[in-house]
């Protein structure tokens, strides 16, 4: 058993959810980062989330996006995050996925980038603009060397994509509670909660929302719906201006 379904397993056991923090790598240093990732998991993170930079994020909004310009002045490059995660793994076992872009990983070799991500100590990945139907490959050799593929579902999404990305997705389901990019205003309605009802019918797989949850109070919303809750703009703004996150993310944790 993975990192990721020993995680969740266990937060099932006593009935909590999941805390998964988003935070740039490499904002504003990759040294900082680190400092950022030790203050998330004593704060209460179950899971991170670190993000890639990558000059077209189309997924995300203003904040990550300048999260990522900031990055990427620096220097930071997928080989240098997967350092920074190995550096990590020598103090600590919290499950640590990356989100990146798809260019980033075809220009580092698919098999190449599976086998380096998993020897550094990665759990797994999320690729927004990789979609199952034309992932098969990197389906098949994410299975074989134990790295958990974690694809999107949407408001929008229909009863055949829903079965189709539940099927591809290993470690958990990322629902997108809005039809925006990171960041938008969350929108609690009867349009997720048929949506994770439908998902939840079809996978007995956990499920993570994320994208506009900023604030306790919407944590401990999705909370109720959801076996884990992304946040990540409310994070990155934070770090943006130099501030401490450690109560921010101890507030979430207590929320949900």
């Amino acid at each position: 058993m993975n990192r990721i379904d020993r995680t969740f397993k266990e937060l099932g056991r006593s009935g909590k959810k999941a805390l998964i923090p988003y935070i740039m790598a490499g904002d504003p240093d990759l040294d900082a980062t680190k400092t950022y990732i030790n203050d998330l998991e004593s704060s209460g993170a179950d899971i991170i989330e670190l993000g890639v930079p990558f000059s077209d994020p189309l997924a995300d909004g203003p904040t990550i996006q300048r999260a990522a310009e900031r990055s990427l002045k620096k220097g930071t490059t997928l080989k240098k995050v997967l350092g920074l995660v190995k550096d990590i793994r020598k103090t600590s076992e919290i499950p640590l996925i990356l989100m990146t872009y798809y260019n980033p990983v075809f220009k580092m070799g698919i098999e190449s980038f599976i086998t380096k991500a998993v020897k550094s100590g990665v759990d797994g990945v999320i690729i927004p603009d990789l979609i199952p139907d034309e992932a098969d490959e990197f389906i098949k050799l994410s299975k074989q060397h134990k790295l958990d593929t974690i694809f999107l579902l949407a408001p929008t999404s229909t009863n055949d994509r829903i079965r189709k990305v539940t099927k591809a997705s290993t470690g958990f389901i990322y629902y997108v509670s809005i039809t925006g990019i990171t960041g938008a205003k969350l929108s609690m309605g009867n349009l997720m909660k048929n949506t994770l009802d439908t998902i939840n019918r079809t996978t007995r797989k956990p499920v993570a929302v994320g994208f506009g949850v900023s604030n306790a109070k919407e944590a401990a919303a999705v909370a109720i719906l959801a076996d884990g809750v992304i946040i990540g703009s409310a994070i990155v703004k934070l770090i943006a201006k130099g501030k401490s996150i450690r109560s921010f993310v101890k507030n979430i944790r207590k929320a949900i």
